[in-house]
Protein backbone atom coordinates (compact mmCIF):
# COMPACT_ATOMS: atom_id res chain seq x y z
CA UNK A 1 0.00 0.00 0.00
CA UNK A 2 1.29 3.38 -0.58
CA UNK A 3 0.86 6.19 2.02
CA UNK A 4 -2.81 7.36 0.53
CA UNK A 5 -4.29 3.80 1.23
CA UNK A 6 -3.79 4.48 5.25
CA UNK A 7 -5.87 7.63 5.16
CA UNK A 8 -9.82 7.04 5.91
CA UNK A 9 -12.59 9.41 7.03
CA UNK A 10 -15.22 8.52 9.84
CA UNK A 11 -18.28 10.57 10.08
CA UNK A 12 -18.83 10.18 13.63
CA UNK A 13 -23.10 10.71 15.07
CA UNK A 14 -21.28 12.56 18.28
CA UNK A 15 -18.04 13.35 19.75
CA UNK A 16 -17.34 9.92 20.91
CA UNK A 17 -15.60 10.56 23.99
CA UNK A 18 -16.19 10.29 26.64
CA UNK A 19 -17.22 6.43 25.59
CA UNK A 20 -19.84 6.14 28.02
CA UNK A 21 -22.77 4.86 26.41
CA UNK A 22 -23.11 1.86 23.72
CA UNK A 23 -22.89 3.64 20.49
CA UNK A 24 -19.75 5.74 21.18
CA UNK A 25 -18.03 2.72 23.17
CA UNK A 26 -18.00 0.89 19.45
CA UNK A 27 -16.81 4.06 17.62
CA UNK A 28 -14.40 4.85 20.35
CA UNK A 29 -12.42 2.18 20.07
CA UNK A 30 -12.67 1.38 16.31
CA UNK A 31 -10.82 4.44 16.22
CA UNK A 32 -8.32 3.74 18.66
CA UNK A 33 -7.69 0.36 17.32
CA UNK A 34 -7.37 1.82 13.48
CA UNK A 35 -5.28 4.30 14.48
CA UNK A 36 -3.08 1.62 16.69
CA UNK A 37 -2.99 -0.18 13.26
CA UNK A 38 -1.73 2.68 11.50
CA UNK A 39 -4.59 4.07 9.72
CA UNK A 40 -4.60 7.76 9.13
CA UNK A 41 -7.86 8.47 10.60
CA UNK A 42 -9.47 12.02 9.37
CA UNK A 43 -12.70 12.37 12.01
CA UNK A 44 -15.44 14.33 11.37
CA UNK A 45 -17.44 14.67 14.89
CA UNK A 46 -20.85 16.08 14.99
CA UNK A 47 -21.34 18.26 18.65
CA UNK A 48 -24.39 18.27 20.83
CA UNK A 49 -24.55 18.26 23.94
CA UNK A 50 -20.25 16.86 24.34
CA UNK A 51 -17.17 19.10 24.33
CA UNK A 52 -14.53 19.06 22.06
CA UNK A 53 -12.21 15.95 23.11
CA UNK A 54 -7.93 16.06 23.59
CA UNK A 55 -7.67 12.87 23.10
CA UNK A 56 -9.43 12.39 19.54
CA UNK A 57 -6.26 14.62 18.48
CA UNK A 58 -4.26 11.08 18.87
CA UNK A 59 -6.26 11.07 14.92
CA UNK A 60 -4.64 12.17 11.81
CA UNK A 61 -6.92 15.32 11.80
CA UNK A 62 -10.28 16.10 13.64
CA UNK A 63 -12.99 18.63 12.54
CA UNK A 64 -16.19 19.46 14.58
CA UNK A 65 -19.35 20.45 13.11
CA UNK A 66 -22.42 21.69 15.47
CA UNK A 67 -25.35 19.35 15.04
CA UNK A 68 -28.45 21.09 13.66
CA UNK A 69 -31.24 20.44 16.21
CA UNK A 70 -33.37 23.42 15.26
CA UNK A 71 -37.51 22.69 15.05
CA UNK A 72 -37.23 22.84 11.55
CA UNK A 73 -35.48 19.43 10.83
CA UNK A 74 -38.32 17.74 12.42
CA UNK A 75 -40.47 18.45 9.50
CA UNK A 76 -37.97 17.53 6.67
CA UNK A 77 -38.72 14.38 4.12
CA UNK A 78 -35.21 12.85 5.64
CA UNK A 79 -34.72 11.49 9.03
CA UNK A 80 -34.32 13.92 11.97
CA UNK A 81 -31.34 11.92 12.76
CA UNK A 82 -30.04 12.58 9.25
CA UNK A 83 -31.13 16.00 8.63
CA UNK A 84 -29.95 17.36 11.54
CA UNK A 85 -26.58 16.43 10.45
CA UNK A 86 -26.51 17.91 6.80
CA UNK A 87 -23.20 20.09 6.29
CA UNK A 88 -21.84 21.90 3.72
CA UNK A 89 -18.54 22.41 5.53
CA UNK A 90 -18.29 18.47 5.98
CA UNK A 91 -19.02 18.46 2.21
CA UNK A 92 -16.08 20.55 1.19
CA UNK A 93 -13.91 19.27 3.84
CA UNK A 94 -14.34 15.62 2.08
CA UNK A 95 -13.96 16.96 -1.27
CA UNK A 96 -10.20 17.77 -0.64
CA UNK A 97 -8.89 14.73 -1.31
CA UNK A 98 -10.32 11.14 -3.10
CA UNK A 99 -9.90 8.98 0.84
CA UNK A 100 -12.47 6.55 1.63
CA UNK A 101 -15.09 7.25 3.82
CA UNK A 102 -16.85 5.25 7.15
CA UNK A 103 -20.41 6.64 7.89
CA UNK A 104 -21.54 6.00 11.62
CA UNK A 105 -25.18 4.74 11.49
CA UNK A 106 -27.75 5.77 9.33
CA UNK A 107 -27.30 9.21 11.23
CA UNK A 108 -24.21 10.63 9.30
CA UNK A 109 -25.46 9.26 5.48
CA UNK A 110 -26.32 12.28 4.61
CA UNK A 111 -23.56 12.52 2.10
CA UNK A 112 -24.09 9.70 0.57
CA UNK A 113 -27.17 11.46 -1.47
CA UNK A 114 -24.56 14.37 -2.61
CA UNK A 115 -23.68 14.25 -6.15
CA UNK A 116 -20.20 15.56 -5.70
CA UNK A 117 -19.39 12.46 -3.49
CA UNK A 118 -21.35 9.99 -6.08
CA UNK A 119 -17.83 8.44 -7.13
CA UNK A 120 -16.27 7.93 -3.54
CA UNK A 121 -15.93 4.53 -1.88
CA UNK A 122 -18.62 5.07 1.13
CA UNK A 123 -19.05 2.60 3.65
CA UNK A 124 -21.42 2.44 6.60
CA UNK A 125 -21.26 1.13 10.20
CA UNK A 126 -24.78 -0.18 10.84
CA UNK A 127 -25.51 0.23 14.67
CA UNK A 128 -29.07 -0.69 14.19
CA UNK A 129 -32.24 -1.71 11.97
CA UNK A 130 -32.58 1.89 12.69
CA UNK A 131 -36.58 1.68 12.20
CA UNK A 132 -37.14 -1.00 14.13
CA UNK A 133 -35.35 0.47 16.84
CA UNK A 134 -37.69 3.80 16.92
CA UNK A 135 -40.61 1.59 16.86
CA UNK A 136 -39.44 0.05 19.97
CA UNK A 137 -38.48 3.85 21.37
CA UNK A 138 -42.00 4.42 20.65
CA UNK A 139 -43.41 1.51 22.50
CA UNK A 140 -41.09 2.56 25.78
CA UNK A 141 -42.30 6.40 25.45
CA UNK A 142 -44.80 7.62 28.31
CA UNK A 143 -44.85 10.89 26.82
CA UNK A 144 -47.43 11.06 23.81
CA UNK A 145 -45.35 14.05 21.61
CA UNK A 146 -41.92 11.89 22.10
CA UNK A 147 -44.16 8.92 21.08
CA UNK A 148 -45.59 10.26 18.11
CA UNK A 149 -41.85 11.94 16.86
CA UNK A 150 -40.28 7.88 17.19
CA UNK A 151 -43.23 6.72 15.37
CA UNK A 152 -42.81 9.71 12.49
CA UNK A 153 -39.33 9.37 12.38
CA UNK A 154 -39.40 5.11 12.14
CA UNK A 155 -41.36 5.86 9.00
CA UNK A 156 -38.77 8.26 7.69
CA UNK A 157 -35.97 5.70 8.36
CA UNK A 158 -37.63 2.57 6.90
CA UNK A 159 -38.18 4.98 3.51
CA UNK A 160 -34.37 6.22 3.50
CA UNK A 161 -33.00 3.12 4.50
CA UNK A 162 -32.70 2.43 0.52
CA UNK A 163 -29.61 5.03 0.48
CA UNK A 164 -27.47 1.78 2.28
CA UNK A 165 -28.33 0.51 -1.60
CA UNK A 166 -25.12 2.99 -2.41
CA UNK A 167 -22.43 1.95 0.24
CA UNK A 168 -19.49 0.33 -1.12
CA UNK A 169 -19.98 -2.35 1.92
CA UNK A 170 -22.24 -2.61 5.11
CA UNK A 171 -20.33 -3.29 8.45
CA UNK A 172 -23.71 -4.86 10.73
CA UNK A 173 -22.81 -5.08 14.55
CA UNK A 174 -25.22 -8.69 14.88
CA UNK A 175 -25.42 -11.74 13.68
CA UNK A 176 -29.14 -11.01 13.32
CA UNK A 177 -28.81 -7.25 11.65
CA UNK A 178 -26.03 -8.82 9.12
CA UNK A 179 -29.21 -11.33 7.74
CA UNK A 180 -31.29 -8.57 7.82
CA UNK A 181 -28.73 -6.27 5.39
CA UNK A 182 -27.36 -8.98 3.26
CA UNK A 183 -31.21 -9.72 2.30
CA UNK A 184 -32.15 -6.28 1.26
CA UNK A 185 -29.01 -4.96 0.00
CA UNK A 186 -26.17 -8.07 -0.23
CA UNK A 187 -22.76 -5.96 -0.08
CA UNK A 188 -22.84 -6.78 3.78
CA UNK A 189 -20.21 -8.74 6.83
CA UNK A 190 -20.80 -9.03 10.20
CA UNK A 191 -17.96 -6.30 12.20
CA UNK A 192 -18.20 -7.18 16.27
CA UNK A 193 -18.61 -4.32 18.17
CA UNK A 194 -15.33 -2.59 19.60
CA UNK A 195 -14.68 -1.88 23.55
CA UNK A 196 -12.71 -0.92 26.08
CA UNK A 197 -11.14 -4.01 26.79
CA UNK A 198 -9.71 -7.65 25.02
CA UNK A 199 -9.56 -9.47 27.94
CA UNK A 200 -11.85 -10.39 30.77
CA UNK A 201 -10.91 -8.95 34.09
CA UNK A 202 -13.98 -10.36 36.16
CA UNK A 203 -13.14 -10.63 40.23
CA UNK A 204 -12.89 -14.21 41.03
CA UNK A 205 -15.18 -14.83 44.49
CA UNK A 206 -18.49 -13.36 45.18
CA UNK A 207 -20.05 -9.83 46.01
CA UNK A 208 -22.22 -9.02 47.79
CA UNK A 209 -24.84 -6.80 45.57
CA UNK A 210 -26.68 -7.01 42.42
CA UNK A 211 -26.38 -4.21 39.71
CA UNK A 212 -28.53 -2.82 36.67
CA UNK A 213 -26.71 0.01 34.65
CA UNK A 214 -27.05 2.06 31.67
CA UNK A 215 -28.28 5.87 30.34
CA UNK A 216 -31.17 6.24 32.59
CA UNK A 217 -32.45 9.12 30.68
CA UNK A 218 -32.89 6.73 27.30
CA UNK A 219 -36.66 5.49 27.75
CA UNK A 220 -35.69 1.61 26.91
CA UNK A 221 -33.19 2.01 29.65
CA UNK A 222 -35.52 3.71 32.35
CA UNK A 223 -38.16 1.36 31.64
CA UNK A 224 -35.98 -1.64 32.28
CA UNK A 225 -35.02 -0.03 35.31
CA UNK A 226 -38.30 0.47 36.73
CA UNK A 227 -39.32 -3.02 35.73
CA UNK A 228 -36.73 -4.86 37.26
CA UNK A 229 -37.48 -2.46 40.73
CA UNK A 230 -40.94 -2.83 40.67
CA UNK A 231 -40.90 -6.76 39.64
CA UNK A 232 -37.95 -8.06 40.73
CA UNK A 233 -35.57 -6.24 43.24
CA UNK A 234 -37.93 -4.93 45.39
CA UNK A 235 -39.19 -8.73 46.00
CA UNK A 236 -35.83 -9.24 47.20
CA UNK A 237 -33.74 -8.62 50.21
CA UNK A 238 -30.30 -8.34 48.90
CA UNK A 239 -28.44 -5.35 48.24
CA UNK A 240 -29.56 -3.61 45.00
CA UNK A 241 -27.74 -0.54 42.56
CA UNK A 242 -29.03 0.92 39.40
CA UNK A 243 -26.27 3.06 38.24
CA UNK A 244 -25.99 5.55 35.09
CA UNK A 245 -26.59 8.81 33.58
CA UNK A 246 -29.26 11.15 34.48
CA UNK A 247 -32.29 9.29 36.00
CA UNK A 248 -35.38 11.13 36.39
CA UNK A 249 -36.75 12.14 39.62
CA UNK A 250 -39.57 9.39 39.43
CA UNK A 251 -36.58 6.63 38.99
CA UNK A 252 -35.34 8.27 42.20
CA UNK A 253 -38.76 7.82 43.66
CA UNK A 254 -38.86 4.95 43.12
CA UNK A 255 -35.52 3.28 44.12
CA UNK A 256 -35.91 5.67 47.42
CA UNK A 257 -39.24 3.27 48.16
CA UNK A 258 -36.76 0.01 48.71
CA UNK A 259 -34.06 0.77 51.65
CA UNK A 260 -31.99 -2.03 49.79
CA UNK A 261 -32.02 -0.28 46.45
CA UNK A 262 -29.54 2.32 46.10
CA UNK A 263 -29.43 4.88 43.21
CA UNK A 264 -25.81 6.02 41.44
CA UNK A 265 -26.69 8.87 39.20
CA UNK A 266 -23.46 9.57 37.11
CA UNK A 267 -20.88 7.62 38.27
CA UNK A 268 -17.51 8.71 36.53
CA UNK A 269 -15.72 6.12 34.54
CA UNK A 270 -13.85 4.80 37.43
CA UNK A 271 -16.79 4.33 40.09
CA UNK A 272 -18.93 2.44 37.43
CA UNK A 273 -16.27 0.01 36.73
CA UNK A 274 -15.92 -0.23 40.51
CA UNK A 275 -19.59 -0.84 40.36
CA UNK A 276 -19.50 -3.49 37.41
CA UNK A 277 -16.20 -5.46 39.09
CA UNK A 278 -17.56 -5.92 42.53
CA UNK A 279 -21.21 -6.96 41.80
CA UNK A 280 -22.47 -10.63 42.21
CA UNK A 281 -24.73 -10.26 39.18
CA UNK A 282 -25.19 -7.69 36.75
CA UNK A 283 -29.20 -8.07 35.40
CA UNK A 284 -30.08 -6.70 31.96
CA UNK A 285 -33.32 -6.11 30.48
CA UNK A 286 -34.40 -4.65 27.34
CA UNK A 287 -37.53 -5.12 25.43
CA UNK A 288 -35.62 -4.44 22.46
CA UNK A 289 -33.89 -6.79 20.31
CA UNK A 290 -32.10 -4.41 18.32
CA UNK A 291 -28.38 -3.67 17.50
CA UNK A 292 -25.58 -5.08 19.93
CA UNK A 293 -26.42 -3.80 23.73
CA UNK A 294 -22.24 -2.74 24.25
CA UNK A 295 -22.68 -2.66 28.09
CA UNK A 296 -23.56 -6.49 28.26
CA UNK A 297 -20.21 -6.71 26.19
CA UNK A 298 -18.54 -4.43 29.16
CA UNK A 299 -20.31 -6.75 32.11
CA UNK A 300 -18.88 -9.78 30.65
CA UNK A 301 -15.68 -8.95 30.32
CA UNK A 302 -15.64 -6.90 33.74
CA UNK A 303 -18.18 -8.16 35.35
CA UNK A 304 -19.35 -11.83 37.49
CA UNK A 305 -22.10 -13.55 36.19
CA UNK A 306 -24.19 -11.55 33.85
CA UNK A 307 -28.21 -12.74 34.22
CA UNK A 308 -30.18 -11.21 30.85
CA UNK A 309 -33.77 -12.12 29.01
CA UNK A 310 -33.67 -13.61 25.94
CA UNK A 311 -34.02 -9.87 24.06
CA UNK A 312 -30.54 -8.77 25.40
CA UNK A 313 -28.69 -11.72 24.05
CA UNK A 314 -30.77 -12.39 20.78
CA UNK A 315 -28.47 -12.46 17.13
CA UNK A 316 -25.10 -11.91 19.46
CA UNK A 317 -24.10 -15.32 20.01
CA UNK A 318 -23.36 -14.50 23.56
CA UNK A 319 -26.56 -16.10 25.34
CA UNK A 320 -24.05 -19.23 26.66
CA UNK A 321 -21.88 -17.12 28.53
CA UNK A 322 -24.87 -15.77 30.27
CA UNK A 323 -27.70 -17.15 32.32
CA UNK A 324 -31.41 -16.23 30.61
CA UNK A 325 -34.68 -15.56 32.33
CA UNK A 326 -37.52 -14.05 31.62
CA UNK A 327 -40.51 -14.00 34.14
CA UNK A 328 -39.98 -12.08 37.43
CA UNK A 329 -40.27 -15.41 39.06
CA UNK A 330 -37.19 -16.82 36.85
CA UNK A 331 -35.27 -13.47 37.90
CA UNK A 332 -36.23 -14.13 41.23
CA UNK A 333 -35.05 -17.60 41.69
CA UNK A 334 -31.78 -17.21 39.77
CA UNK A 335 -30.20 -14.63 41.52
CA UNK A 336 -31.01 -16.37 44.86
CA UNK A 337 -29.17 -19.51 43.53
CA UNK A 338 -26.26 -17.33 42.00
CA UNK A 339 -25.78 -14.76 44.73
CA UNK A 340 -24.48 -18.57 46.87
CA UNK A 341 -22.02 -19.06 43.85
CA UNK A 342 -18.05 -18.33 43.83
CA UNK A 343 -17.14 -16.67 40.48
CA UNK A 344 -14.07 -18.82 39.82
CA UNK A 345 -11.00 -19.13 37.53
CA UNK A 346 -12.71 -21.53 35.08
CA UNK A 347 -15.84 -19.42 34.51
CA UNK A 348 -12.98 -16.48 33.40
CA UNK A 349 -11.16 -19.01 31.29
CA UNK A 350 -14.63 -20.13 29.47
CA UNK A 351 -15.47 -16.37 29.09
CA UNK A 352 -12.28 -15.52 27.89
CA UNK A 353 -11.86 -17.96 25.06
CA UNK A 354 -15.38 -17.44 23.99
CA UNK A 355 -15.10 -13.66 23.71
CA UNK A 356 -11.94 -13.82 22.11
CA UNK A 357 -13.42 -16.10 18.95
CA UNK A 358 -15.85 -12.49 18.36
CA UNK A 359 -15.25 -9.12 19.87
CA UNK A 360 -11.47 -9.06 19.80
CA UNK A 361 -10.86 -5.30 18.70
CA UNK A 362 -6.79 -6.29 17.13
CA UNK A 363 -8.59 -9.36 14.90
CA UNK A 364 -11.84 -7.30 14.16
CA UNK A 365 -9.85 -4.06 12.54
CA UNK A 366 -7.97 -6.10 10.81
CA UNK A 367 -10.94 -7.21 8.92
CA UNK A 368 -12.25 -3.87 9.03
CA UNK A 369 -8.67 -2.76 7.07
CA UNK A 370 -8.74 -5.45 4.39
CA UNK A 371 -12.33 -4.78 3.73
CA UNK A 372 -11.57 -0.60 3.17
CA UNK A 373 -8.08 -1.14 1.53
Amino acid sequence: MNDADYHLHIIAFNVPYPANYGGVIDVFYRIKALVEAGIKVHLHCFKYGRSEADILNRCYEVKYYQRDTSLRRQFQREPYIVASRRSEALVRNLLKDNYPILCEGLHTTAVMNDPRLKDRDIYVRAHNIEHDYYRLLAESESKLWKRRFYKMEAKKLERYEAVLEKAKMIFAITEKDAAYFIEKYGHTMLLPGFNAVSKVCSEKGRGDYVLYHGNLSVAENKKAAEWLIDNVFGEINIPCVVAGLDPSNDLRELCDRYPHVTLKANPDDAEMMDLLRNAQINVLVTDQPTGLKLKLLNALYNGRFCLVNDDMVRGTSLENLCVVAETPKQFISEIDRLMKEDFTDDDIEERDDALKELYQNEKNVQLLIASVF
